[in-house]
């Protein structure tokens, strides 16, 4: 009888299951959007418990079109938008406030409050994180002073904590498993990356309470089994990730210099440093995975709007009917003109780290049209890769050669091309460009012993397609240039 995995991969604009076989694979896939809530300027927040009934009804509907019996799946990866955070009672299992999405900056003012320089240098070095609303600490303790309550009830050790992963498995496995990975784990502001395990001090500065908190367990281990109504078997969930380091397993950077992109709503660049922590001022150092107690270090930026640039384009301004049309716009004129779209709708990440900065369109002229602004708002995605990438380069001293990416915006040539170019340097995409469930998949592979090491799913790893950069020196620093003048003028 044929083995599968099923890969659960839970997005911040849709949750996903896809079935991959031996080989990595996907033989079939189910998804179903998540609908975002904006309800207040800078607010990101979601139904929690709909993540938990769409991520069921992915994985029922993926086995059904496989026709297979859910025995013939030896384990469960899941793959989770990151830093989004949950608090649950522990009794009921229901959240006390939706999801406080990874995007969200309602949190900023305090974040300011707390970042006094011996502050930021202790806890940037414990965690590798800055102080900023991004992370879930501060999400925490907004739900803790902000929610009636929940104060006394976390004290008394009646709720739960969890970023996604935590809460889906809670959900899935009944109430029996209150634990997360090191990836996800280093994405808190709350776990010490030296010690690998959470950081008495900081929750103790922070006024956290340490009955919120779930174990942390390595990247590939029992996680807990499915409760077998829900799938009809009980299935081990034997392997999670943040979604980024999933990616950064399915995409096979296991070397030191090794790095990817993914492209979905926001853009994500994490590059592997090794066994050693590397620090850097405007990026954050993070876990890349820890599998059997090693821990591979990653330094990372991150981009807040990509896809989601292009969703905004298409839903809101109306300029564009599908992303189909994409490619074709953009290389139906030579340029944009000097229009710079600037996409820091709630804020800009790595390596400005400006919470307060806000979107703008630069350079618009009386012959400006939706041409340009559709393709000023593609070519925004690669200038702010090559931002995060040169911040890289300055602390990591090797040249970076090849840049692996993936995700839904992987599959537009035009815009890998031009990011070849901005980049200067070779551009690889893969066959299966869902990366971020192929890791996931290949950790419960590891786990369940379908694989046996990095170097057996290394192999695995097939380029698509190539794209080499063919574009002047010139010209390409005068685009760049012009991008650098336009950020400057909405920083804060």
């Amino acid at each position: 009888m044929s083995a599968y995995l099923l890969a659960i991969d839970q997005g911040t604009t849709n949750s996903r299951a896809i079935i991959f076989n031996q080989q990595g694979q996907a033989v079939s896939q189910h998804e179903l959007p998540l609908q975002p809530s904006f309800p207040n300027p800078g607010w990101v927040e979601q139904n929690a418990n709909d993540m938990f009934h769409h991520s069921l009804a992915c994985c029922t509907r993926a086995i059904q079109q496989l026709n297979i019996s859910p025995s013939a799946i030896l384990g469960i990866g899941l793959s989770n938008q990151r830093e989004t955070t949950i608090i649950w009672d522990k009794k009921t299992g229901e959240p006390i406030y939706p999801a406080i999405v990874w995007q969200d900056r309602r949190t900023s003012e305090f974040c300011k409050r707390l970042s006094t320089p011996r502050t930021v240098i202790d806890i940037q070095q414990k965690t590798g994180l800055i102080i900023d609303p991004y992370f879930s600490a501060s999400k925490i303790i907004w739900l803790l002073d902000h929610v009636a309550g929940a104060r006394q009830k976390a004290e008394r050790g009646e709720l739960l904590f969890g970023t996604v992963d935590t809460f889906l498995i809670w959900k899935f496995t009944q109430g029996k498993s209150h634990v997360t990975d090191a990836s996800n784990a280093s994405r808190t502001l709350l776990f010490n990356l030296h010690t690998q395990t959470w950081d008495q001090d900081i929750l103790s500065q922070l006024n956290i309470p340490a009955s919120l908190l779930p174990t942390v367990l390595d990247n590939a281990a029992d996680f807990g089994k499915t409760a077998a109504h829900f799938l009809g078997a009980s299935i081990p969930i034997a392997g999670v990730a943040g979604d980024q380091q999933a990616a950064t397993i399915g995409q096979a950077c296991f070397q030191p210099g090794m790095i990817k992109a993914t492209y979905g709503t926001g853009g994500f660049i994490l590059l592997n440093t090794g066994h050693e922590i590397t620090h850097s001022n405007r990026l954050v150092s993070t876990i890349a995975y820890r599998l059997k107690q090693q821990v591979t270090f990653g330094i990372e930026g991150s981009i807040f709007s990509a896809g989601a640039t292009i969703k905004w384009l298409r839903d809101t301004l109306q300029l564009i009917h599908s992303t189909s049309e994409l490619a074709a716009m953009a290389a139906s004129i030579p340029n944009t003109a000097g229009v710079y779209l600037v996409p820091a709708f709630t804020g800009l990440g790595a390596p400005y780290w400006d919470p307060e900065a806000r979107g703008a369109i630069l350079g618009l002229t009386r012959n400006s049209d939706r041409k340009h602004i559709v393709r000023a708002g593609m070519e925004s995605v690669c200038y702010q890769t090559r931002d995060l990438i040169e911040t890289m380069t300055r602390k990591h001293t090797d040249a970076i050669k090849i840049l692996r990416v993936d995700g839904g915006m992987a599959v537009n040539d035009w815009l890998l091309q031009f990011l070849a170019d901005m980049l200067d340097i070779e551009v690889q995409r893969p066959v299966c460009i869902e990366t971020s469930a192929l890791g996931a998949a290949y950790l419960a592979g590891l786990q369940t012993g379908i694989y046996q090491s990095l170097e057996e799913i290394a192999q695995l790893w097939k380029v698509e397609k190539s794209f080499i950069p063919n574009m002047k020196n010139t010209i390409r620093a005068d685009y760049y240039a012009g991008w650098k003048n336009a950020v400057h003028k909405v920083l804060t």
